[in-house]
């Protein structure tokens, strides 16, 4: 019987390139940006074959608990468990966490498959014949690492040099190069045996533990703590944060394959993009005959090699080349497509801006386990919200010191609870909930439940909440 292949997914991260999409409290791998499901779910889908997979682990932060759960459940993958990082410590960390909870659930003779979430993928014939390859180095004490052959001189990727080929498919590395310069990609390129390092690992359990203690003793000690003390909260299972709070923060790449004379890497040619940037996703998406693509209600005209998303607004572009419009909710980026690498550094200076720090964490829309809402109109003691609550969800039973609150309900039905007295409310009706009132909303129906909420008082922010009970676990 074949080793147990268990992928660990890595889903923490905080990506900014793809502003205004992407921002910290729901980043790119949650978003759909080359089809109609997330790039999370599309990796879920990718391991979800029983006969080559257990059920996947999944690693990221307790921010994105609910969204990781909630995403598995939507296309019906189920998962082995959910580690979650109390702190961001890179990757090394995460997945010596992640593998040393495999050796316990499945034994230290497993191979882990690690995957970034955010990555576009092809599943191929070369896809599929890489993994057989990769587990066969990995089942025999190498650790694995997968280098796409380039199609262009990116930037944005670090490189492998390929050494000396192995039997069974799989080649030495040279060495590891940072990411380049444009000229120095080029040259790499025209040479030839340089592959983008994709951030993919065919890992057995066992001899990458053996090489995080001898190589990098400090993350085996901090992740050991971890997942010795991990303790169960609902459906996750959260790390120490004493233990893993001692992990240097630095990514495996670094601490272990760098240094390791177990590294070998199988050499790919199957589509791949980690979509880090617009371009990116400009290429890894279907064009149309002038070269643009458009996702959202827009409107292009004269416009060639183009990327235009919105969510709300229509967004008409005139005669224009090589441009990047993307309309959120509460903000617009515009630049040119070539130049997409320069989001990040724009993203910096928003942050460091106390006036637009609020642009980069959050969006106009906030999704909670139960729902969420959508920030309408805010002025001087007052605020108006649009609140979505699923089918069997309910929110907190909860009370608020500064702000009252008035429920009109928009469709479905609402179940709303006020000091202890239930009312019943459908279509058209409405409730007022008093400062200090201790209060809960559900939804009993089998439709979303969508209201409107005007909030009135001295302070609105989203911290004025006292939860005296809640089925999601939140404080």
């Amino acid at each position: 019987m074949a080793t147990t292949i268990v992928p660990v997914i890595l889903a923490g991260g905080q990506g900014t390139r793809l502003w205004p999409m992407s921002r910290a409290a729901r980043p790119k791998q949650f978003l759909p940006l080359v089809g109609a499901t997330s790039l999370y779910q599309r990796t879920l889908e990718r391991v979800s074959d029983p006969a080559r997979y257990a059920p996947a682990v999944i690693v990221t932060n307790a921010e994105y608990r609910f969204l990781v759960a909630e995403q598995a459940e939507e296309v019906g993958v189920a998962t082995s468990a959910v580690l979650l990082e109390p702190v961001a410590r890179n990757t090394a960390a995460a997945i010596a966490a992640a593998a040393l909870f495999v050796a316990d659930r499945f034994g230290r003779d497993a191979v882990i498959h690690v995957l970034a979430s955010d990555h576009a993928v092809e599943v191929d014939d070369n896809y599929r014949w890489s993994l057989e390859v990769a587990a066969a180095a990995a089942r025999a004490g190498r650790l694995v690492t997968f280098g796409i052959a380039p199609g262009a001189p990116e930037t944005g990727y670090g490189y492998i040099e390929a050494g000396a080929p192995r039997e069974g498919g799989a080649v030495e590395v040279a060495r590891f190069v940072e990411k380049p310069d444009r000229t120095r990609a080029a040259e790499m390129l025209a040479k030839g045996g340089y592959y983008w390092n994709s951030g993919t690992f065919m890992l057995g359990v066992d001899s990458f533990l053996a090489e995080v203690g001898r190589l990098a003793p400090e993350t085996l000690a901090a992740a050991s703590t971890a997942v010795e003390a991990a303790r169960a909260d609902l459906d996750f299972i959260r790390l120490d944060v004493e233990g893993f709070s001692r992990a240097p923060n630095i990514s495996v790449d670094y601490a272990i394959f760098e240094k390791s004379d177990r590294v070998v890497m199988v050499p790919v040619s199957y589509a791949w993009s980690d979509l880090g940037s617009w371009d990116a996703v400009w290429k890894a998406s279907p064009r149309d005959a002038g070269g643009n693509v458009s996702r959202g209600d827009a409107t292009l005209s004269n416009t060639t090699n183009s990327l235009v998303v919105t969510e709300k607004a229509h967004v008409a572009v005139e005669g224009l080349d090589d441009v990047a419009v993307i309309a959120s909710e509460d903000a617009i980026y515009v630049g040119r497509l070539s130049d997409a690498q320069k989001v990040g550094p724009m993203v910096k200076a928003l942050r460091a801006n106390p006036q637009t720090t609020g642009l980069t964490e959050i969006h106009r829309t906030a999704y909670r386990p139960w729902g969420g809402y959508s920030s309408i109109l805010s002025g001087d003691r007052f605020q108006v919200k649009r609140l979505f609550v699923k089918p069997g969800k309910k929110l907190s039973l909860q009370k608020h010191h500064h702000r009252a609150e008035h429920w009109i309900v928009v469709t479905g039905t609402a179940e709303v609870t006020i000091d202890g007295t239930v009312t019943m409310l459908t279509e058209n009706q409405s409730i007022y909930l008093p400062l200090g009132c201790v209060h809960r909303l559900a939804n009993p129906g089998k439709i979303t439940l969508e209201l409107i909420e005007v909030q009135t008082g001295s302070y609105l922010g989203e911290d004025d909440i006292i939860r005296i009970e809640d089925e999601f676990g939140r404080a």
